[in-house]
């Protein structure tokens, strides 16, 4: 007797044979449209119907902050390298800007690193720059007085008062010989790299970042660096392929080995000393790109978080004694993918500091959320541990078609809760002009207690942060209104200045920390508020973007308050200073007569909790 199928096996033969139909033609379509086109294949059109779905572009109404692009209107004349790109790797990879007070008359002035011209040399008149901040919502160039020249492939800026005079000082990393000038205190500034020994030699550097790691109360300073890249004429021409697209073999970070990182000591009489393999943090692995100091187990001491592009992240937790535990696999923060830009951040107001990373096209972002219990001053393996969890806050799926770069926590609407943005700009060449990059929009996030961040960024954008290459940025509120700005700079192009115009903010601090003799900025110092049984929590000085710096200052958004219950700061030598009562909407300056260089370290250090917010009793 034949065997009779069911209706319900006849039915799961006829849709599986018509499925394996569909396959087979499917298939073959791709195969025939890759053998036709493969060479234009565009990676960010392939995407579309993944990413898009994912994003979750909020409604109208929830971009509860806005911005004003008043570049032109500041008088912040400049361009970034004004040549045409050759294809290789340095001219490609900047340039940053950092917000400083150079002149400490109360209002954040801006420099701007640049690229003079194509990496041959031929051609190019590109300089840096540096903007005084008028006060009056325009900048003045005053680089040519400053006496800062700065030619080359300058990619990051970092202001820090090195020698403790009160002044600002600025360090500028190239590919090449790296460069700092001292502020002489008159508007002036004098190029002391040689005589200070933190050239650093040959080496393609990225990122630096200040921080007293030694707390003697002298500023030492980390330094990045990328590959070891070097070029002959015509090695452009060799090419081969990522996401798809047909790129330069000199475009490409895996084509050359990584570079050591520096770690400058300082010795107290203006010089430094290089120390990086003496003290465990050479990072010789990874191709490092930027890189921020901050406590991330609350014991006192400031680690080191580094960000490698195609290599391991790394994390070197502070021994205390001149040397540094490589952390990055046990705290899970490990991360291989293309890391670029950092900010750190309390997101749950918990006294522990977290991570966001910025990466490459298709990678996603990452947020390490800081899940330590306490820290233990007993060993020098404190428990620090870190879950990746971009997704679950809303971070990672809108950022799967981008290539990020510099990126910053702050509250941008004054709510209470930090925002972000992100600054995102492609490697990929456009298809219709090779010469030129693709651009991609300025993303921002609105933050919500207890909530996933809501992307905003189709309400809040207008003009150019639609669509540029970006590169650098930073946030600082240079017209002092109590609304955080940002400033962008743009790669082949004029730079971005967005003024803050939110229509009803919040209520808000801004809290400036100054020590007399002594690492005078405070760096490394730890601010907690609390409103009622709000807390947040912040680090002065562990604002990092990529290439880039925000001012060495503190802002809160207090949202309807308008007293501020207590204010914690925990400076740098161990000193604890309780403010009640805090009237909001000002510009707070807290002064402190430092106790250090002494040669033990204070006792509340490894003993504070992880909620390390505790208001002592009186």
């Amino acid at each position: 007797m034949p065997h009779r199928w069911n209706r319900r096996t006849r039915l799961l033969v006829y849709w599986g044979t018509a499925a394996a139909l569909a396959v087979v033609v499917s298939q073959a379509l791709v195969f025939t449209t890759w053998q036709a086109g493969y060479e234009a294949w565009d990676p960010e059109a392939a995407l579309v119907g993944v990413t898009d779905v994912l994003s979750g572009q909020a409604p109208p109404e929830a971009a509860t902050f806005r911005f004003s692009d008043v570049t032109t209107d500041a008088g912040i004349d400049f361009v970034h390298f004004p040549a045409t790109r050759s294809n290789v790797l340095p001219e490609d990879m900047g340039s940053g800007l950092a917000w400083g007070d150079f002149d400490d008359d109360g209002l954040p002035d801006l420099f701007l690193a640049n690229i003079e011209g194509p990496f041959s040399g031929e051609g190019g008149d590109g300089r840096c720059a540096l903007f005084r901040n008028r006060g009056d919502g325009t900048f003045a160039d005053v680089t040519a007085e400053s006496g800062i020249r700065c030619g080359g492939i300058g990619m990051a800026a970092a202001w820090g008062d090195y020698n403790n005079s009160g002044w600002l000082d600025l360090y500028i990393t190239r590919h090449g010989p790296n460069l700092l000038f001292r502020n002489n205190g008159d508007g002036t500034f004098t190029d002391v790299s040689e005589e200070a020994g933190v050239t650093g030699g040959p080496s393609f550097s990225a990122g630096a970042a200040w921080g007293d790691y030694t707390l003697n109360g002298h500023l030492d300073l980390y330094v990045t660096n990328f590959v070891d890249f070097s070029y002959e004429p015509g090695e452009e021409e060799q090419t081969g392929f990522q996401h798809g697209a047909e790129v330069p073999f000199t475009l490409n970070p895996l084509a050359y080995p990584p570079q050591p990182n520096y770690l400058f000591r300082n010795n107290g009489d203006g010089t430094f000393t290089e120390v990086a393999a003496e003290a465990g943090v050479t990072n010789p692995d990874g191709r490092s790109l930027e890189v921020v100091w901050a406590d991330f187990n609350n014991n006192g001491l400031p680690d080191l978080y580094v960000a490698n592009d195609i290599s391991d992240n790394a994390l070197f937790v502070n021994r205390g004694n001149g040397t540094f535990e490589d952390a990055s696999a046990r705290a899970l923060v490990a991360d291989y993918r293309s890391g670029m830009g950092l900010a750190v951040t309390d997101l749950e107001g918990n006294g522990l500091l977290d991570i966001f990373i910025t990466n490459w096209v298709a990678q996603r972002n990452s947020f390490f959320r800081n899940v330590s219990l306490t820290a233990d001053a007993s060993s020098d393996r404190a428990p620090l541990l870190f879950l990746e969890g971009a997704d679950r806050i809303g971070l990672g799926a809108p950022s799967l078609p981008m290539v990020g770069w510099s990126t910053g926590f702050v509250d941008l609407d004054n709510s209470g809760s930090p925002d972000l943005w992100v600054v995102n700009g492609h490697t990929f060449p456009q298809v219709d002009d090779r010469a030129r990059l693709r651009p991609q929009p300025v993303q921002f996030f609105r933050g919500m207690p207890g909530q996933p961040f809501m992307e905003v960024t189709a309400h809040v954008q207008e003009g150019r942060m639609a669509s540029l290459v970006g590169r650098g940025g930073a946030h600082a509120d240079f017209d002092r209104d109590g609304r955080v700005d940002l400033a962008i700079s743009v790669h082949g192009d004029r730079p971005v200045l967005l003024r803050n115009v939110t229509p009803d903010p919040g209520h808000w601090l801004t809290l400036r920390l100054r020590q007399e003799g002594w690492n005078t900025r405070a760096l490394g110092a730890r601010v907690a508020i609390r409103v009622g049984d709000h807390v947040q929590t912040a680090a002065m000085g562990a604002s990092s973007s990529y290439l880039s710096q925000s001012p060495a200052e503190v802002h809160f958004g207090l949202g309807e308050a308008e007293v501020i219950d207590e204010l914690v700061v925990h400076w740098p030598d161990g000193a604890i200073q309780v403010e009640r009562e805090v009237t909001a909407n000002q510009l707070l300056t807290l002064h402190h007569v430092p106790t250090y260089p002494a040669a033990p370290r204070p006792p509340w250090m490894g003993t504070l909790p992880a909620r390390a917010n505790d208001v002592p009793d009186d």
